[in-house]
């Protein structure tokens, strides 16, 4: 497991040589909070409790989102360019060579980059977020603890559906479309664009059912109290269930891929 430590160490220090990119994200993400913040105002002055959220509730929704957006991979950025990059040129080839697996080689770099940009590209906007409006942030360290467990979950489940989405490049052979499809079903079913629980009728139940609401959604919920004691409990277990299907699904086809290896020239 040492490898993979190195792998996800070398990950983080990768990300944080891109100091400008980093800045230049920080103000993005920052700006689009504003800009999400004052929609999300307007909202609801027009349907107070709308989700069952108040404004301090939606507001603070509307920041987490803002930091968890670069470390989910939620509008791409993540591994998953890399390894179809790879695909493509038939150089995963070489990685299959390596003494690692490559699920968890490719788990381990993720998580490295990911726990980058939550420092880099997270704490700022949030913190900008609350000297400006009056969030409902806890006071609780245990709340932000339950909290950054489920964040921790929901990055396991967002690799492992991105990692069964760029594994489609071997069939595929130019797996951009796919990348595409799999990053605005995920802004949209993470609820990074409106919480899930407003989304009406059997939408909504759809939506908090499918994989992609444990990336903002869940971890939301528990910083907001929406989820507490037992609750807190069946939330993990619900990522938890949906991290071991995706991850033995990407195991599964992973075995059925690299059968068709095809490395350019022969």
């Amino acid at each position: 497991m040492r490898l993979y430590g190195v792998v996800a160490v070398g990950w983080f220090r990768r990300y944080a040589t891109y100091r400008v990119a980093t800045a230049a994200g920080v103000f993005t993400n920052t700006v689009f909070g504003f800009i999400l913040a004052y929609t999300y105002i307007a909202l609801w002055d027009e349907r107070p409790q709308l989700g069952g959220y108040d404004v301090a509730q939606a507001l603070t929704y509307v920041w987490l989102g803002q930091a968890l957006l670069a470390a989910g991979a939620l509008m791409g950025g993540g591994f998953e360019d890399e390894l179809v990059e790879r695909i493509r040129t038939g150089d995963v080839a070489i990685d299959l060579y390596r003494p690692a697996d490559l699920q968890l080689w490719w788990f381990a770099a993720d998580l490295g980059r990911a726990c980058f940009q939550l420092l880099g590209r997270g704490v700022v906007p949030l913190a900008c977020g609350a000297l400006v409006f009056d969030l409902a942030l806890p006071a609780s360290p245990l709340t932000w603890l339950a909290f950054l467990l489920a964040v921790f979950f929901g990055l396991v489940v967002g690799f492992a559906v991105r990692y069964v989405f760029a594994l489609l490049a071997f069939w595929l052979l130019d797996g951009s479309g796919i990348l595409q499809i799999a990053m605005l079903t995920g802004l949209f079913f993470s609820g990074m664009l409106l919480p899930l629980n407003v989304f009406p009728g059997a939408l909504g139940e759809i939506a908090l059912a499918l994989p992609w609401s444990s990336l903002l959604q869940i971890p939301a919920d528990v910083l907001l109290g929406e989820r507490t004691g037992s609750g807190v409990l069946t939330a993990y277990a619900f990522q938890l269930g949906w991290a071991a299907v995706l991850l033995v699904a990407g195991r599964l086809l992973q075995s059925a891929a690299v059968r068709r290896v095809v490395v350019q020239g022969g």
